[in-house]
């Protein structure tokens, strides 16, 4: 076969750039998602949706070449393969390193081919199309049977997969939340497209799918496609940074940014290493994964008990246990004891020194310099809410910035302090402990003046 890709290449971030240039309310859509990710990820755990949500799929076979017309085989071990990943039961989460093992998260997402087409019609899940085109691009042409591609079934009820043969060597991409529904979906490459049949080494093993069902559920790259400016972000808390992605086979530690000892975490389905080498999602990308369901994804799939695995390898966490049969005695008789200790040792470290120094109406700068949590560098007035955990957006004529959509890291931005990290990390700790009694609103304005702050000294 030729062009076999021998490096993982993704198109995700090239096709949301267009996106943010081409179509009308895509930027807003994107602040909205993006706002409400990171309110989620201030409460990890709390989610919408119990047990697991099982998620109908539709396969569209674009193909020109008998070759490229997979069997029902070969779709079906991708199907089999999402469910091991997407629950932490592949086989190879083994080969975790230590030092990551307590972080391997379990998603609570479960895949089945379509049975009911959208007419209400029996159906195995799988549409077949003919076409004259030698190899697709990321442009979407395999998305409209116009462009001899095959039309999206509706968005808001299946999960929409093209197979085909993409050119110049690329494995495949997909479709942030927010996009138009005519081309929501992932498309991956035949040869990379389950472990049996056309699949060939060195991915093989049906990790690209893995890989751009992340993107579909909000997952950026690990890296935070920022090249390898050790400034990007992926906006989840438990990945370390890294300087660009990893390719091959890497060996542990692979350290890059100032991150060692246990350096990259490379074996994370969001890099860009082998299919024998990504095993993992972490409990931080399972929570962001999670907010899409809640969000932009809740249309789609139905509540299904789990069954077969807890949240990752080891014991069973213990939140499960209070959670299920505690939290009654557990907020009615724990909470001042709780609250009490962060509450008295902390304020003398990192309150109340900062706030001797805070200016008397903060909000007027907190937008000024623009926020921290995106590299950019300010071209336009920056709009949102004062709220600093709330969605905040740059509108320029030519590219909009959009908070963790990572739009604009190309045109500069600095660094933010590593201390400085670390004393917002414990003032929204200490912030959510609050929160989650009710509490917030006593310290609401020290907390956003403080906010104000970091964003001003750190920008």
């Amino acid at each position: 076969m030729a062009d076999l890709p021998t490096v993982r290449s993704c198109a995700t971030s090239e096709v949301h750039e267009r996106l943010l240039r081409t179509v009308e309310g895509y930027a807003d859509a994107r602040t909205n998602i993006e706002g409400q990710a990171w309110r989620a990820a201030m409460r990890p755990g709390t989610v919408g949706r119990s047990g697991c949500t099982l998620i109908p799929v539709v396969v569209h076979v674009v193909h020109r070449t008998n070759a490229e017309d997979i069997s029902l085989a070969q779709i079906q071990s991708q199907i089999d393969i999402l469910n091991d990943d997407y629950r932490g039961q592949n086989a190879d989460v083994s080969t975790v390193p230590s030092a990551f093992s307590g972080l391997v998260g379990d998603a609570r997402i479960q895949f089945e081919l379509a049975s009911t087409d959208p007419d209400g019609n029996p159906t195995d899940g799988i549409t077949r199309t003919r076409t004259n085109v030698n190899g697709f691009s990321s442009n979407d042409d395999v998305k409209r049977a116009a462009d001899g591609g095959a039309d999206a079934w509706p968005a808001d009820r299946y999960l929409n997969i093209w197979v085909c043969r993409l050119a110049g060597g690329l494995l495949g991409y997909a479709q942030f939340p927010g996009g138009p529904a005519a081309t929501d979906g992932v498309v991956v490459t035949h040869t990379g497209f389950g472990n049996t049949g056309t699949a060939a080494a060195p991915f093989d093993q049906g990790r690209t799918t893995t890989h751009e069902i992340g993107h579909w559920l909000n997952l950026r790259h690990i890296w935070g496609d920022d090249g390898t400016g050790c400034s990007g972000d992926d906006f989840v808390a438990d990945t370390p940074n890294q300087a660009g992605f990893n390719t091959g086979v890497p060996t542990f530690p692979s350290i890059s940014c100032s991150n060692g000892p246990n350096g990259d975490m490379f074996m994370n389905y969001m890099d860009y290493v082998d299919d024998a080498a990504m095993v993992m999602f972490s409990k931080g990308q399972v929570d962001r994964m999670q907010a899409a369901l809640d969000g932009p994804r809740s249309s789609i799939g139905s509540s299904t008990p789990c069954v077969g695995v807890d949240d990752g390898p080891g014991e069973k966490p213990p939140w499960k246990e209070w959670i299920k049969d505690n939290p009654k005695d557990w907020i009615k008789d724990n909470p001042k004891e709780w609250i009490k200790e962060p509450i008295k040792e902390s304020p003398k470290d990192w309150i109340k020194e900062p706030i001797k120094e805070l200016p008397k109406d903060p909000p007027k700068e907190f937008h000024k310099e623009g926020p921290k949590d995106g590299v950019f560098d300010p071209v336009g007035p920056v709009v949102g809410p004062v709220d600093p955990i709330g969605p905040v957006k740059l509108d320029t004529p030519d590219l909009p910035f959009v908070i963790g959509t990572g739009a604009g890291a190309g045109f500069g931005g600095q660094r933010r302090s590593a201390a400085a990290d670390a004393l917002r990390a414990q003032m929204w700790a200490l912030y959510n402990v609050l929160a989650a009694h009710g509490l917030e609103g006593s310290v609401a304005q020290g907390v956003q003046q403080a906010e104000a702050l970091y964003r001003q000294e750190n920008g």
